[in-house]
C-alpha cells in the first residue's frame, strides 16, 4: 500500500471549496482601496490627513498641498477646498509658519541668513512671506552677532586654527553655515591677525 503525504484530492478539493465559501462576500484585505470614494468621504478623508500632518509638525501651505495630494482620494479640488478652509481657521499661515520656523533656527544654532533662505525654500514657503520673516529675524539678532557664536563654539569644539588649514576649514564651515562670503573672510582674517598679534 502506497502512502501519499497529500490527502487524497476529493478530500482537498472540499476543504479549498469551504476555505472560499467561507470568505465569500468579505471584501479582501485592500479592496477598499480599489473603490471609488464619494465626494464628502474623499473631502473628509482629506481634511483628516491635513489635520494628522500638522498635528505632527507645522508645514507651509504648498508643502502640506504636495503632501496632500499624495493621499487616497485626494484630488486637486477636494485638497484646494481643504487648504481654503485650514487657512480660513488660521491653521495655515505662510507669514506666521516662516517667522516662526525662522526664529526658531536661529536660537537653537547660529546659522546665516543664506542657509535659512534656502531651508524655508526647502519648505516651500512662499517667497515673499521668507524674505520678510529673514528681515524681522535677522533684524532681531543680526547675522555678525550671530557669526561670533558660531566661531565661538567652533572654537570650543576644535580650538583656535593653527595652521593655513585649519582657518580654510573654519571659512568652509561658516560657508556650509550660510554666512555671507565677505562677513566670512572678514572674521577669519580678524581671527587670523589676532593669533599673530598674540604669537
Amino acid at each position: 500500500m502506497r502512502l501519499s503525504l497529500f490527502p487524497p484530492c476529493p478530500l482537498w478539493l472540499n476543504t479549498k471549496i469551504i476555505y472560499h465559501r467561507g470568505h465569500k462576500g468579505k471584501p479582501k484585505r485592500g479592496d477598499e482601496e480599489k473603490q471609488p470614494l464619494n465626494p464628502a468621504k474623499s473631502r473628509e478623508l482629506v481634511f483628516r490627513r491635513a489635520g494628522k500632518l500638522l498635528a505632527a509638525k507645522p508645514r507651509s501651505v504648498a508643502e502640506l498641498r504636495e503632501r496632500l495630494l499624495q493621499g487616497r482620494g485626494a484630488t486637486k479640488a477636494n485638497v484646494d477646498e481643504v487648504i481654503a478652509r485650514l487657512r480660513e481657521y488660521g491653521y495655515l499661515d505662510d507669514a506666521k509658519f516662516a517667522q516662526s520656523y525662522a526664529s526658531l533656527r536661529v536660537r537653537e544654532r547660529p546659522i546665516g541668513r543664506r542657509r535659512l533662505e534656502r531651508d524655508l525654500w526647502l519648505k516651500k514657503v512662499d517667497k515673499q512671506a521668507a524674505e520678510v520673516a529673514l528681515d524681522e529675524v535677522f533684524a532681531a539678532t543680526p547675522e555678525d552677532e550671530l557669526i561670533d557664536r558660531a566661531i565661538a563654539k567652533r572654537i570650543r569644539l576644535r580650538g583656535k586654527p593653527k595652521s593655513r588649514e585649519d582657518a580654510k576649514k573654519l571659512f568652509d564651515y561658516l560657508i556650509r553655515q550660510g554666512f555671507a562670503f565677505e562677513l566670512v573672510s572678514d572674521k577669519v582674517r580678524a581671527l587670523a591677525k589676532s593669533d599673530v598679534d598674540e604669537g
